[in-house]
């Protein structure tokens, strides 16, 4: 009985470990900074295409960045939108991506959304 009541606690005290420090931070990661000329040619088309308003070469292209890790600054959904960077010899969409945000900022990310970096023009 006493493990069990010990094994309930502890489930129930994960519940909470977002507001402890093991738990997730309110404030965005930090975000670096790159130069839109150190972007890879194929990231520097994909913002250009953003630009221009399209057309995209990929049908997830557009599509709301939901920001549900927090890496980027919080804003309301539909705030971000993502596009996809080709990346040359893959054979599906990549990691690579361009977020663009609704003042007209970019982020790059290389990993999937590990990581990002605000593009500066």
């Amino acid at each position: 009985m006493l493990r069990t009541s010990a094994l309930l606690l502890l489930l129930l005290a994960g519940l909470w470990l977002p507001f402890s420090a093991a738990g997730r931070s309110d404030a965005p990661a930090a975000v670096g900074t790159i130069a839109l000329s150190a972007l890879p040619a194929e990231a520097r088309h994909t913002v250009e295409l953003i630009k221009r308003g399209g057309p995209y070469p990929y049908q997830r292209d557009g599509v709301v960045f939901g920001n549900y890790e927090r890496r980027l600054p919080s804003h309301p959904r539909g705030y971000y939108h993502e596009f996809t960077v080709p990346t040359p010899g893959a054979a599906n969409r990549g990691a690579r991506r361009i977020i663009a945000g609704g003042e007209g900022e970019f982020y790059y990310t290389a990993d999937h959304y590990r990581s990002f970096r605000r593009v500066n023009e």
